[in-house]
């Protein structure tokens, strides 16, 4: 790619840690806002393990959601202010819905979510403002994809459950570009069948679920360094069709060796979106 080549980016791989779960034999159950049951958790061990992160923008390519579960995109946006929920609502959500269809050749696409993610104090109010997941993880379970499509489509869920749907994700800067913390992305065709842990977030009125998945060596990781504002990740976390090729794409922040000692924290969004085939 041309950015590449503009940022001199040529080396193939980086050396980085990634923070796994242990399998104990038990789900990761957390209790969010709910004191009363916060002795019943159970969080297993995790483990740092030293991995190899290949430079996408140099080997291992060419990327697609049916190939990898991933693929990076040049997607200029018309945002102006990513820190405005109401732009972001306005402008971002039917870019992000565009975008997804033409990425996935879904007949429909329902973007139900976003997360702004920033360290900086003051760019956000305080209850919206998350720093990067630092383990690897995958959104949403056999369990928890389905009750999104509950959730969102109360009348419709059994008629739409009745066919192929995925939940696809895009994730991107919102600072000029992405200098610390980047996204690692597990090739979904690199994920065995195996060490899919249950992560459980239990609130009072409902309990949302991820999988956290455990070490195996035949995993395969991708980055793409110093992507800018006007890239985008698009990769799947959920498809109920074992045929499209992936049906999980694991993924990580880690801390790139490449990072300069003055480089700038990372801001990004992240966008969900439910598509029907």
């Amino acid at each position: 790619m041309a950015i590449a080549e503009e940022l001199s980016l040529d080396f193939e791989a980086v050396d980085a840690e990634l923070n796994y779960i242990v399998d104990d034999g038990q789900p990761s159950i957390r209790y969010v806002d709910w004191p009363e049951e916060a002795h019943n958790e159970h969080i297993p061990p995790y483990e740092l393990r030293r991995t190899r992160i290949h430079n996408g923008r140099v080997i291992g390519g060419p990327f697609s959601l049916p190939s990898h579960g991933f693929k990076l995109v040049d997607h200029p946006t018309a945002v102006r202010n990513f820190y405005d929920e109401d732009e972001i609502r306005r402008v971002y959500y039917p870019e992000t819905a565009a975008l997804i269809q033409a990425e996935s050749g879904g007949a429909r696409v329902h973007v139900f979510d976003h997360t702004v993610r920033t360290p900086v104090k003051g760019k956000q109010a305080e209850g919206w403002r998350r720093g990067p997941v630092r383990y690897v993880h995958n959104d949403y379970t056999e369990r928890s994809a389905p009750q999104r499509v509950r959730d969102f489509f109360p009348d419709e869920a059994e008629a739409l459950l009745s066919h192929r749907f995925a939940i696809i994700q895009t994730w991107r800067s919102i600072a000029l570009r992405v200098e610390s913390e980047p996204l690692a992305l597990c090739d979904g065709k690199t994920i065995p069948q195996t060490g899919f842990i249950a992560n459980q977030r239990r609130y009072p009125h409902r309990t949302a679920e991820t999988y956290h998945i455990s070490h195996n060596p035949a995993h395969r990781w991708t980055y793409f360094p110093l992507m800018i504002r006007d890239e985008a990740l698009v990769f799947k976390v959920f498809d109920t069709d074992a045929s499209a090729g992936v049906r999980f794409t694991a993924h990580s922040a880690f801390d790139d060796p490449m990072t300069a000692k003055d480089a700038a924290p990372r801001e990004s969004i992240e966008m969900r979106a439910l598509v029907f085939f």
